[in-house]
């Protein structure tokens, strides 16, 4: 085996290490709202995943910028305490990544864009209607991650999620299940790679 300690390596070399080995991640393609601008913000965030399922949490943790100061996401979220996370597929992937673009807090990622924003049903931030699945959801909790000198270099979200929209193509009325296989959702590589699911395996689970 090829060896490095995390603690003789750069930042660099970490987030590749990380990101090219902890691979697929999901993609959360979360819009916001600041509100004091009423700006309509939108990115994606790979740091995304599954927290609790009696109150349905799903966790986002968000870098801070070069100059630490927090991402508009991150900062519209601790404000406003309001988001909707959207699932990515192909009719939506190249629409996503233009809103990875670092733009100042003034200007809406979806300013120029095509897609449609609709309102939603239980909180104040519009939702991308295109994106097969999403999800209205509200701050549980926050927390700001820390360096080991103490600065802050991440921050934590958990979300409760409060209204679920699926696709009609994407999921099965009768079964109340989600079809991966029609899905065909969009994960985060490392670099400037993506990847779909190309093969299902079903194993059962031990009792």
């Amino acid at each position: 085996m090829i060896h490095y300690s995390s603690n003789q390596l750069t930042t660099k070399q970490n987030y590749k290490f990380l990101t090219g080995s902890i691979i697929p991640r999901p993609i959360a393609w979360i819009t916001t709202v600041n509100p004091e601008t009423k700006i309509i913000n939108a990115a994606p965030f790979s740091y995304f995943n599954v927290v609790a399922k009696n109150v349905p949490l799903v966790s986002v943790s968000i870098n801070r910028q070069p100059d630490e100061q927090m991402k508009d996401t991150a900062n519209n979220l601790l404000k406003s305490h309001e988001g909707v996370v959207h699932l990515i597929d192909d009719s939506v992937l190249h629409e996503m990544n233009a809103t990875s673009a670092s733009l100042p807090a003034d200007i809406g990622e979806l300013t120029d864009s095509q897609l449609t924003l609709i309102d939603s049903r239980s909180i104040q931030v519009p939702a991308i209607k295109e994106a097969p699945i999403r999800m209205e959801a509200r701050l549980h909790q926050y927390l700001e991650i820390k360096d080991h000198e103490e600065q802050v270099i991440s921050d934590f979200f958990i979300l409760e999620i409060i209204d679920y929209y699926f696709s009609e193509e994407v999921f099965d009325i009768e079964k109340e299940y989600i079809l991966p296989e029609k899905l065909s959702p969009i994960a985060r590589l490392a670099g400037d790679s993506y990847s779909h699911i190309n093969n299902i395996v079903d194993i059962k689970r031990p009792k």
